[in-house]
């Protein structure tokens, strides 16, 4: 997902860092959100969170469900509501292998990376994923710890 550093129109907006950690991501998919006109200039110019939000299928529909943006300071009338439901973009098959996974025991639809992406328009990338273990966290970490150190060493005898 690296993009070069003079595109001026990416930038990640909201990451869920927690996400990989807490969940064994199966595969990722790219999809649109539909959002209102005072949204997209809050996204511009604050951020937002999508550590606590998760996406479901309801209804034959792809919803992101209590993801954070914050309030517009200059759409004082016409402004959004911060944690309201925001519909996702996908095709209809995308959709329906969706609904089949999250049907599955133990898998769910996760948010990684809320982006917007090269052509300017805010993108959603979400997981599909199965909730690990406390034994798999470990391993994780341990693994991750091992890195670490890994390249330490390397860098102090290399």
């Amino acid at each position: 997902m690296a993009k070069p550093k003079s595109d001026p129109n990416y930038k990640v907006i909201a990451e869920n860092r927690r996400a990989r950690y807490d969940y064994a991501i199966e595969e990722d998919l790219e999809c649109g959100i539909m959002l209102q006109g005072s949204e997209v200039k809050s996204l511009r110019a604050n951020g937002a969170n999508i550590a606590e939000s998760y996406a479901s299928v309801e209804n034959g529909e792809l919803w992101l469900i209590n993801g954070y943006v914050p309030p517009y300071d200059q759409a004082k009338t016409w402004g959004h509501d911060e944690r309201r439901r925001r519909k996702l973009l996908v095709s209809r098959r995308e959709l329906a292998k969706l609904w089949s996974d999250t049907q599955r025991k133990g898998y769910t639809l996760v948010p990684l990376v809320l982006y917007f992406n090269h052509k300017g328009i805010a993108k959603l990338k979400i997981g599909i994923a199965k909730g690990k273990k406390t034994q798999d966290k470990r391993a994780t970490e341990a693994k991750r710890d091992w890195q670490r150190q890994k390249q330490r060493l390397l860098k102090e005898h290399g």
